[in-house]
């Protein structure tokens, strides 16, 4: 057998493997999926993934939400949170990130490391505190606990993932707009973030998605029922309903899945490259 024959083989064989994996983790995704076009009595009685009945009426039934409270109220909740979310994190997390990479003031080194360390601290530690204050300014069951940290560089990975980009980018380039009488906010503005484009679709990807389908933060701190997110409306859904609404809360899942799937799809390269890349490309 000739080594052409060889390769061709052992590439035939990691793909069928990979097929194999791939369909493994994916069973639950598309058994919920063929379960929500089951009718609701033969939703655990059929365990195939091909249905013997479609049906539409999960999807009908799951649409008109909870306690006369139309789904797409929950959808439209969601999505005011991570658009403003997006915004804080853009704004603040690259301004937070130019200061380290690029001005030298007193303590940076410090700063940065107390900054770097709070990724090493427990959502929980903070949590009593947190709650106490936002409970102290009365935003306890609005969206001001989830939106306002945003506005206040309070994601440190995003920080850090921003300064290590900014830093691999010449220095020359500020120097250059120095000369030319730019000052921090015009080379921040003119200069660096145009070049770190990968590194805030990467932030906007991760912040639409840890916040899509962050439960505990907001479930501590939203309690109205009209103000509930999608995460908290899939729990309240099982809840008010129980073991009867399976085949709706599976239908309302998938399409919670949707906008992930989608952002993560349309930033895919812009993903990849920021994460991969700390700089500039030759």
């Amino acid at each position: 057998m000739t080594s052409a024959n060889i390769r061709k083989r052992n590439a035939y064989t990691k793909t069928v493997i990979a097929i194999v994996f791939a369909f493994v983790m994916l069973y639950p995704l598309i058994w919920m999926l063929s379960s929500s076009f089951k009718p609701q009595n033969l939703i655990f009685r059929e365990m195939g993934l091909w249905p013997s009945t479609f049906t539409l009426e999960n999807y009908v039934n799951g649409w008109r939400g909870i306690s006369n409270i139309s789904f797409a109220v929950f959808f439209k909740n969601s999505f005011i949170i991570v658009l403003f979310s997006i915004l804080g994190n853009l704004l603040t997390c690259s301004m937070a990130a130019y200061a380290f990479a690029r001005i030298r003031f007193k303590g940076r080194s410090f700063w940065f490391a107390l900054m770097f360390a709070s990724l090493l601290l427990p959502h929980h530690v903070v949590l009593i505190p947190q709650y106490l204050l936002f409970n102290s300014l009365d935003w306890v069951d609005t969206y001001m606990p989830l939106i306002a940290p945003k506005f206040l560089a309070h994601d440190a990975f995003f920080i850090f993932l921003m300064v290590q980009f900014i830093r691999g980018l010449p220095v020359e380039l500020d120097q250059a707009a120095k000369v030319d009488g730019c000052g921090h906010a015009q080379i921040f503005a003119r200069i660096i973030l145009p070049l770190v484009i990968p590194a805030l679709v990467t932030t906007t990807i991760f912040t639409f998605i840890w916040t899509w389908n962050d439960f505990f933060s907001q479930l501590i701190y939203i309690s109205d029922p009209r103000k509930l997110t999608v995460a908290l409306a899939l729990r309240s859904f099982m809840d008010s309903m129980g073991q009867s609404s399976m085949g709706s809360l599976f239908a309302m899942s998938i399409l919670s899945l949707i906008p992930i799937f989608a952002i993560f799809l349309f930033f895919q390269r812009w993903l990849i490259e920021g994460i991969a890349t700390s700089g500039l490309k030759g």
